[in-house]
């Protein structure tokens, strides 16, 4: 029985390496190639959330992969640049949530990586995308990493102090202020609605998408674009979710964008969170992938647990 026991323990200690997605983090080690120095955009700007200790600032340097760079410039976050970016910001807010910002040629895109998966809890890489389009973010490599568990909101505001040192321009407070109410209300939504945070940013992504194309001239017709990309993608909210929902995207509306060229912006985040939801469908459907190996790892469990008995 005692033997029969261990041996259940063991497959199950074996089988959680099975159920845990492939994760890359960057490497922390291999620092004999340095990166090149781009003289035309600049070197990368690294921004440390203000409340790090040392040891977690140099945990945070490891999961950016700093020591690969040639050459960084570093500054920190802390609660006085939040309520500099956020009207309604707390300065008393402690920032852990950190990122590495490389700029990119026009027309490249955002690129949002968030390097430390499991401690960034709430925000997922297509709100960022998402909330630093409203902001007025555009063609950069951002990398996002935090060494605890934090929701990650605080990333933005480094984001955004970040991208102005870098590019030397001063963003919209006002569109900041709504990209952040953007970022709430996305995690809101995932996190109390029952939608699923994918299905979340590709709701965000489509009703964008329409403004951008009929640019709508009245609050009823955003509401009546909420509605409908509500009803196509069968996601069903309360009405106070709702009405969040319609608020945010007038405000959205009324921005000074560039709608012409956000159009296209739009299109691509919606073809990459698209693909992703068709991933997980197909591995779903198929029975493969991280799906299958959850399925596994359970019956492993209840197969050890019935041998025990026999």
């Amino acid at each position: 029985m005692k033997k029969k026991f261990l041996a259940v323990l063991t497959a199950m200690f074996l089988t959680t390496s099975v159920v845990a997605p492939s994760i890359s983090f960057a490497s922390t080690t291999d620092t004999s190639t340095k990166k090149g120095i781009n003289e035309k955009l600049g070197v990368p700007i690294v921004v440390y959330g203000g409340n790090l200790s040392d040891t977690e600032k140099e945990s945070v340097k490891k999961s950016l992969d700093v020591a690969s760079e040639a050459e960084v410039e570093e500054i920190t976050v802390t609660g006085a640049d939040l309520v500099k970016y956020i009207s309604d910001g707390d300065a008393r807010s402690r920032m852990y949530s950190s990122a590495k910002i490389t700029r990119k040629d026009a027309g490249a895109g955002l690129v949002i990586n968030i390097v430390t998966p499991q401690n960034i809890t709430q925000v997922t890489s297509d709100m960022y995308s998402n909330a630093m389009l409203t902001a007025g973010i555009e063609d950069a490599v951002v990398e996002v990493a935090a060494p605890k568990a934090v929701t990650g909101h605080s990333a933005l505001v480094g984001i955004y102090k970040a991208y102005e040192v870098t590019t030397g321009e001063k963003l919209d407070t006002e569109r900041t202020d709504v990209a952040n109410e953007e970022l709430s209300v996305a995690t809101d939504l995932a996190q109390n609605s029952g939608v699923d945070d994918e299905k979340v940013s590709q709701l965000l992504t489509e009703i964008k998408k329409q403004i951008a194309e009929q640019k709508p001239a009245t609050k009823e017709d955003v509401e009546k674009i909420v509605n409908e990309q509500l009803s196509k993608l069968e996601i069903n909210l309360n009405d106070k979710d709702r009405q969040l929902l319609i608020d945010l995207m007038n405000k959205i509306s009324n921005l000074d964008i560039d709608f012409s060229k956000w159009g296209s912006q739009l299109e691509d985040l919606s073809s990459t969170i698209k693909d992703k939801l068709g991933s997980i469908t197909e591995d779903i459907k198929s029975d493969t992938g991280f799906w299958a190996s959850v399925k596994n790892f359970f019956q492993n469990i209840m197969d050890g647990i019935s041998g025990i008995f026999n």
